[in-house]
């Protein structure tokens, strides 16, 4: 095993709803491709006895993702319990016995942020925080004030370099293949600006409502939930300047393109709430936070000068997808006659539920006349991803590879992209269910076209 590789992987909330549908998988596929034999430590307030936690893990991986028995046994061998309180020094103690020789742990802090605080001043008082990793989950505080407040508790014990913000949309292949198709082409760099590029969508689009979370959104909404981890993530992989190096050089250059963006205002957001919201168990009667969010966005570089780029993302549309349409502009001087407006130019990325690279373009028609027609070149189609966010994520985190994860200045940056549109100061606008949105967002487009409305094969189900 690498020096640089974590000897041991400890998450508190053990017990808790992350770590039955998503880290107990993850370690399971881990342990299939040849994961280290490590100890797996689970710690958490439930009074279980070891056998009682690895039935929970088997539980687990049965109801997500499938028991592979061979890992699964390996997996079981690894596992450890510890049972405490998370404020108690008892509990800590315990755990640096339970890692016994192991220098270089990983910490998993799948606790609500609330107990941060208490987790990390454990570690480092028990010494567990000695040269170790810690991995914390989205969201990084609710505003720039509370983000900025976690990353001093996180630094007090953990450099930067050891801090791995976990966003599972970053660990996704279809993510991923975004970034690769930018920069391994040499086609995209002459049109991959403002002279060739008319304007950006960006939609994230989810079927389902809020499922039973109803409180838990009460407190984020759409803005906090998904545009300002997610979508501000994937518009800085479309418009950062090309990395020279490993992951410092991917953060600076995702960083540098975030603090260009414009700070949002209030006349560039339209906020909805589908009809039946304010129903949901958990969520005040008179509810004013949005399920439903569509803004412009500016980019003030040089490459995305007069670029507007277009957000849209909302529970309850007629479609669960995630699509990125980059518009090119018109040729200078049109060469052929012809009858209403030829088509513009894009490419559109699929990010999920399938992957689709493509280029829309134009062809002539068959018969005598110079008429054309839209054409979509595809460049790539494929359904599967063989590998689960969080495997892909935490093996990144256990060698150390911060490629996938987001530092803490660009949290802070985006933050401050949406800072002045949190809360309520603009109106929210009711909106059927199976619609797109509150037809106020229409005004947000300055688009011919207006938006791209994403249909895949669920739509015609």
């Amino acid at each position: 095993m690498p020096a640089s590789h974590s000897d041991a992987f400890v998450f508190f909330g053990a017990t808790g709803d992350l770590a039955y549908k998503q880290i107990f998988p993850a370690l399971q596929a881990l342990i299939r491709r040849g994961h280290p034999d490590i100890p797996i430590i689970g710690v958490a307030r439930a009074n279980l006895s070891l056998d009682q936690f690895r039935a929970r893990a088997r539980d687990s991986v049965e109801q997500h993702g499938g028991l592979d028995p061979a890992a699964f046994a390996k997996l079981a061998a690894q596992l450890q319990y510890i049972s405490g309180d998370y404020g108690s020094e008892a509990t800590y103690i315990q755990l640096r016995h339970t890692l016994g020789g192991a220098a270089r742990p990983l910490h998993y802090l799948a606790i609500p942020p609330g107990m941060f605080a208490t987790v990390v001043d454990g570690l480092a008082r028990s010494g567990c925080a000695r040269d170790a990793r810690v991995i914390v989950e989205k969201p990084f505080g609710r505003d720039l004030a509370s983000a900025q407040a976690l990353d001093r508790t996180l630094h007090q014990s953990f450099p930067e370099s050891a801090i791995f913000r976990i966003d599972h949309y970053l660990g996704k292949e279809p993510v991923e293949n975004l970034l690769y198709f930018r920069f391994a082409n040499a086609f995209l760099e002459p049109v991959w600006n403002g002279d060739y590029v008319a304007s950006v969508q960006i939609t994230m689009a989810e079927r389902i409502g809020v499922t039973g979370r109803g409180q838990f959104y009460e407190e984020v909404g759409a803005i906090r939930d998904v545009v300002q981890n997610h979508m501000l993530q994937v518009m800085a992989l479309l418009t950062m300047e090309a990395p020279t190096g490993g992951p410092p050089a991917l953060h600076d250059k995702k960083l540098d393109v975030v603090r260009s963006m414009r700070p949002l205002i209030p006349a560039e957001l339209v906020r909805g709430q589908f009809e039946g919201y304010r129903d949901e168990a958990g969520v005040a009667p008179d509810s004013q936070v949005e399920t439903f969010a569509a803004l412009r966005l500016h980019i003030d570089t040089p490459r995305w000068a007069g670029v507007p780029f277009y957000v849209r993302t909302g529970k309850r549309l007629p479609v669960t997808t995630t699509e990125v349409i980059v518009k090119l502009r018109r040729p200078p001087h049109p060469v052929f006659d012809e009858t209403g407006a030829v088509p513009l130019n894009y490419f559109r990325f699929r990010l999920s539920p399938d992957v689709l690279l493509s280029l829309g373009a134009s062809v002539k028609k068959p018969g005598e006349a110079m008429i054309g027609e839209p054409v979509e070149l595809i460049a790539r189609r494929h359904t599967g991803d063989d590998m689960m966010p969080y495997e892909r994520l935490l093996g990144d985190a256990l060698r150390g590879d911060a490629l996938l994860f987001a530092s803490d200045e660009c949290v802070e940056a985006a933050w401050r992209v949406v800072e002045p549109v949190l809360g309520n100061v603009t109106p929210v606008s009711g909106y059927r269910p199976d619609s797109w949105g509150p037809a106020a967002a229409r005004q947000i487009v300055a688009d011919e076209d207006g938006w791209h409305n994403p249909v895949t094969q669920e739509a015609t189900e």
